[in-house]
C-alpha cells in the first residue's frame, strides 16, 4: 500500500502537458472555437433547426389524427336535394320560380365507358390508382384563397363528390379541412366505383342538369346510354364550366369550349383510352337547343332569370354551382309596369306585324334593356318572343355588330382629351371635316390606306361634326377616330360601360364604324353614363337577395366620373340633334327632350337606336337570325318594309316604350355644361357645305393656301344655319332611287327603303343599288357590298391578316 496521499476529484493540470478539448478526441492544441457574433448568432444551429422540424412535424401528425377522430362523414346537405329560386320584380311581387332542380341517377352500369373515361380524362385521370385527396392541389387553393386570387381547380373527383354532396361550394379554410378528411375516410368506407356513380349523379353541367342523365337529356336529347365518345368528352368539358361551354347559350365561347373538348380527347388517347385514328376521326358534336320541360320561364321571365345568373356569377356574388343550388330570394331592380309597358310595345310594333307567309319575317328578333342612369338600375328588359321558344337572350348576347351607335363614343373621347384634326383644329360639334366619299383616313406621316364609303357612296364635302353625326357620315367619324387615337377612342369606351373584352373592339380607325359586338345590355350601360353626365357606378340587375333569412351582401355601387362632364354633356348636345333633325326622328313620338343615335349593321343584319332623355337609357336592337340553324340573316324585306334600319323600327319602339313609361312624370330638360367652343355661332360663306353631290360639295380640306381647300374651319349646323342643318336639299326624304313600299305607320322622316343616312338601300325603287357603308357599316366591309373590293377595305386595310 502506497504511503503517498489518497486523491480525490481530478488530478491538477500539468502545465507544461499539451492542451485537448472535449468533443475533439485527436486533435490538441489550439484556441477554442470563437463565440457565434453577429449575423451567424442570428440564424438558429443545426440542431435548434432540427428540433423545430421535429415539432411541427408532430404537430402536423398530432392535427392529422386529431381531424381524422373529429370530422366524420355528414349526412348529405342540403345542396344534395337543390331548392328553387325566387326571383322578385322590385315591387316585391313574383317574378318567376326556376322550378325544381333537374337530377336523375342512374347506375354506374348504365354510363358507357367511354363517357367514364372520358369524365377521368377532363377531372382526375388518375382516380383508380392514386390517394383519395390531392395535398398539392389543396394546398395552392388555400393559398389562392387566403391571397385573394380566387379560386383554382386540383381536387380529385372524390374531393369534388364530398363537396357536392356533404359539404357546399363556399371557398373556405374550414371547408377544405373537411373536405380532405371525409374523402380519406369516404375513400377507405366506399368502392372507387360508388364514388365515381355518386360524383356523376351529383355534378352540375349547365342547363338546370344535375347528373349525367340529365346532362345527356339536356344537350343531346336522349339517354346518357346512347351517348357517343365525342359526346361523352363535351359533357365531361362541361364540369368545368357549365354554362360558360354551352356553345349554343354562348356561341361566343365556342373556341374556348372546344379548345377543352380537345383537351378532354387528347387526355384520353394519352391514357390509352382512345386509339389516335379514333380521335381524328371526331368532329366537335354540336348540342341541341335548349328545352323546357315547364312554362314556369316562358315569356320574357327565363330570358331574365338567365340575365340575373349571369349576373350574379359574373361579379362573384355567388358562383354558379351554389346559385344553381337554389334557396335564394332575388329581389331585382326591375319595374313591373316598365316591363310590361317595354314587351306591350315591341308587340305592337313588331310581333303584331309579323306575317307567317313573309319569309324575312321569320328571322327576326327584339331585345332592349332600359336603364335609370341616377341608380344604374335596370328597369327594363325585352329578350326575345319567349324563352321556351328562343332561348338566346337577345339582350344579352353579344355576336352583332353596333354599328354607328358606338360613334357618339369617338366624339366624346375627343372632347375629353382636348383632341385636335390633323390641322391644329380643336374637335368640337362645329369642327368641318371632309365628308366626301371614301374619303384616305390621313395620320401625321400621311395617308393610311384606310378609306371607308359613306352610304350610298355620297359626297358631303366639308360639313361639322353635328351635322356629320346626324347623318352618320362614315368618312368623318373615321378620321376623327385617326385624330383622337383609335387606342384612346377604345379606352373611352370600355370606360363608359362597354366590356374590356368585346369581340372586334380594334384600336384601328375603323372602330368608329362600329364592328364591335357589344350586348344591348353593355349599349344600355354606356348611354347611361352619358346620360348621367360623364358618372359611372355598378349597374346591377338585383337590389337585394336573402337565403334563409340572412342577406346576401352585394358589391356598393362605387360612382366614379369616368369622363368629364363638358365631355358628356357636349355629346349629349350632339345627339340632341340626331333626334330634332336627323336620323332618329322617329324617336320624338317620346314627346319630351331626347338624345340618341341610330346604328345598322353590316349587311343589315341588325338596326339599333340608343337614346335617353334625363331621366331614362334605353337601346333598342332588331336582329336577324335563321331559326333553324341561328345564323344572322338580313332584314332586308322584313316586316314589309324594303329596308329595317336604325332610323325605322328600333327608333319607333324606342320612342313610343319612353313615352308611356315615364307619361306619369314631369317633363324634364337637359342639363347641359357644354365646352366653351361647342356654342359657337360663327361661320363663314367659304366654310358652309353645299348639298351633297353638288360642285361645292366635293371640298377636300387641306393645308393653308393649297389648290383644293382650306384650312378646317367650323360651320354652326344649328337650325336655319347652314345647308346640312336639315335634310339636304337632294337628299329627299323618301328613297333617292325612287318611290319606296311604304307600310301604314311609317314615322315622317323615314321611308321603307332609306337608310339611317338618309340613303337609299339595295334594291329600293327604280336603279337602287346595294347600300354603301351602311351606318355603321360595322366597319368590316364599309359599302355592305361582299363583291366591292373597296368597300371591304374599312377593316381589311386596319387587319390585312384577317
Amino acid at each position: 500500500m502506497s504511503d503517498e496521499p489518497r486523491q480525490y476529484g481530478w488530478a491538477p493540470r500539468d502545465p507544461s502537458a499539451p492542451r485537448s478539448f472535449p468533443g475533439r478526441p485527436g486533435k490538441q492544441g489550439g484556441p477554442p472555437a470563437p463565440p457565434r457574433t453577429g449575423r451567424r448568432r442570428a440564424l438558429p444551429t443545426r440542431r435548434t433547426l432540427f428540433a423545430g422540424l421535429l415539432i411541427f412535424a408532430l404537430v402536423l401528425m398530432g392535427g392529422f389524427v386529431l381531424g381524422y377522430k373529429l370530422v366524420s362523414i355528414p349526412p348529405a346537405n342540403a345542396a344534395a336535394t337543390a331548392q328553387s329560386n325566387v326571383y322578385l320584380y322590385a315591387d316585391g311581387t313574383q317574378l318567376a320560380r326556376d322550378g325544381e332542380v333537374n337530377r336523375e341517377n342512374v347506375r354506374l352500369s348504365q354510363v358507357p365507358k367511354h363517357v367514364r373515361l372520358a369524365v377521368l380524362a377532363a377531372e382526375d385521370r388518375g382516380f383508380y390508382n392514386e390517394p383519395a385527396v390531392d395535398p398539392q392541389g389543396m394546398v395552392r387553393a388555400a393559398w389562392n384563397t387566403l391571397t385573394g386570387k380566387g379560386t383554382q381547380g386540383g381536387s380529385t373527383i372524390t374531393q369534388q363528390y364530398v363537396k357536392n354532396y356533404y359539404l357546399g361550394q363556399e371557398q373556405t379554410i374550414v371547408r377544405k379541412a373537411k373536405e380532405f378528411f371525409i374523402a380519406i375516410k369516404l375513400n377507405r368506407e366506399a368502392t372507387k366505383a360508388q364514388i365515381l356513380r355518386g360524383y356523376l349523379n351529383t355534378s352540375y353541367f349547365g342547363r338546370n342538369a344535375y347528373g349525367v342523365q340529365a346532362a345527356a337529356q339536356a344537350y343531346y336529347g336522349k339517354d346518357v346510354e346512347d351517348i357517343n365518345t365525342a359526346e361523352g368528352a363535351y359533357l365531361a368539358s362541361l364540369l368545368n364550366a357549365p354554362s360558360e361551354f354551352d356553345v349554343v347559350v354562348h356561341p361566343e365561347n365556342k373556341p374556348a369550349a372546344l379548345a377543352r373538348w380537345n383537351y378532354v380527347l387528347d387526355g384520353m388517347v394519352k391514357e390509352d383510352w382512345l386509339s389516335p385514328a379514333d380521335r381524328r376521326a371526331m368532329k366537335f358534336p354540336k348540342p341541341g337547343q335548349v328545352r323546357h320541360s315547364s312554362s314556369g320561364l316562358a315569356g320574357q321571365r327565363g330570358y331574365i332569370v338567365q340575365a340575373v345568373e349571369e349576373h350574379l356569377t359574373s361579379n362573384k356574388i355567388i358562383d354558379e354551382k351554389t346559385l344553381a343550388a337554389g334557396g335564394y330570394r332575388i329581389t331585382t331592380t326591375l319595374d313591373r309596369e316598365k316591363q310590361d309597358v317595354f314587351v306591350a310595345t315591341v308587340r305592337k310594333q313588331v310581333t303584331s306585324r309579323l306575317d307567317a307567309d313573309r319569309k324575312p319575317d321569320r328571322n327576326v328578333r327584339v331585345g332592349g334593356v332600359s336603364i335609370d342612369p341616377r341608380t344604374g338600375k335596370v328597369v327594363a328588359m325585352y329578350g326575345g318572343i319567349d324563352y321556351t321558344k328562343q332561348y338566346v337572350n337577345n339582350a344579352t348576347r353579344r355576336d352583332y355588330q353596333v354599328g354607328s351607335t358606338f360613334k357618339p363614343f369617338v366624339f366624346a373621347a375627343a372632347v375629353e382629351n382636348g383632341s385636335e384634326t390633323l390641322y391644329g383644329e380643336p374637335i368640337t360639334p362645329y369642327t368641318v371635316y371632309d365628308g366626301d366619299n371614301q374619303h384616305m383616313v390621313e395620320g401625321p406621316d400621311g395617308s393610311t390606306g384606310y378609306s371607308p364609303a359613306n352610304e350610298d357612296d355620297t359626297d358631303y364635302g366639308p360639313v361639322s361634326v353635328r351635322t356629320a353625326t346626324g347623318y352618320s357620315v362614315n368618312a368623318v367619324y373615321a378620321q376623327m377616330a385617326q385624330d383622337v387615337g383609335p387606342g384612346t377612342v377604345r379606352k373611352t369606351a370600355v370606360a363608359l360601360g362597354l366590356p374590356e373584352h368585346t369581340p372586334d373592339l380594334t384600336a384601328t380607325p375603323s372602330i368608329a364604324l362600329g364592328p364591335a359586338t357589344a350586348s344591348v345590355l353593355d349599349m344600355a350601360k354606356a348611354y347611361a353614363t352619358l346620360a348621367n353626365h360623364g358618372k359611372r357606378g355598378m349597374y346591377t340587375l338585383v337590389d337585394k337577395i336573402t337565403k334563409n333569412g340572412t342577406e346576401v351582401t352585394l358589391p356598393k355601387p362605387d360612382i366614379k366620373q369616368v369622363i368629364s362632364r363638358q365631355a358628356a354633356d357636349t355629346t349629349t348636345s350632339v345627339l340632341q340633334s340626331v333626334v330634332d333633325e336627323g336620323t332618329g326622328t322617329a324617336a320624338q313620338s317620346a314627346g319630351r327632350p331626347a338624345a340618341g343615335k341610330t346604328g345598322t349593321a353590316e349587311e343589315d343584319k341588325a338596326a339599333w337606336f340608343a337614346g335617353y332623355t334625363p331621366e331614362l337609357a334605353t337601346v333598342v336592337a332588331v336582329m336577324g337570325a335563321d331559326p333553324v340553324t341561328a345564323a344572322q340573316k338580313p332584314l332586308y324585306g322584313a316586316l314589309g318594309w324594303d329596308r329595317v334600319n336604325g332610323g325605322g323600327v328600333p327608333a319607333e319602339i324606342w320612342g313610343r316604350f319612353t313615352a308611356a313609361a315615364l307619361r306619369n312624370t314631369e317633363v324634364r330638360e337637359f342639363d347641359l355644361r357644354l365646352e366653351d367652343s361647342s356654342d359657337e355661332d360663327s361661320s363663314s360663306d367659304e366654310e358652309q357645305a353645299g348639298p351633297p353631290g353638288k360642285p361645292n360639295g366635293s371640298h377636300r380640306p387641306g393645308p393653308e393656301g393649297t389648290e383644293k381647300g382650306q384650312a378646317p374651319g367650323r360651320v354652326d349646323a344649328r337650325p336655319g344655319a347652314g345647308a346640312h342643318d336639315g335634310p339636304a336639299p337632294d337628299r329627299t326624304r323618301g328613297s333617292e332611287h325612287g318611290e319606296s313600299k311604304k307600310p301604314a305607320g311609317q314615322p315622317a322622316g323615314r321611308s321603307p327603303g332609306q337608310s339611317e343616312d338618309g340613303a337609299a338601300t339595295s334594291g329600293s325603287g327604280t336603279g337602287g343599288k346595294p347600300a354603301a357603308g351602311g351606318t355603321g357599316g360595322g366597319g368590316r366591309g364599309g359599302k355592305g357590298d361582299a363583291d366591292d373590293d373597296q368597300g371591304a377595305r374599312t377593316s381589311l386595310s386596319d387587319a390585312p391578316d384577317s
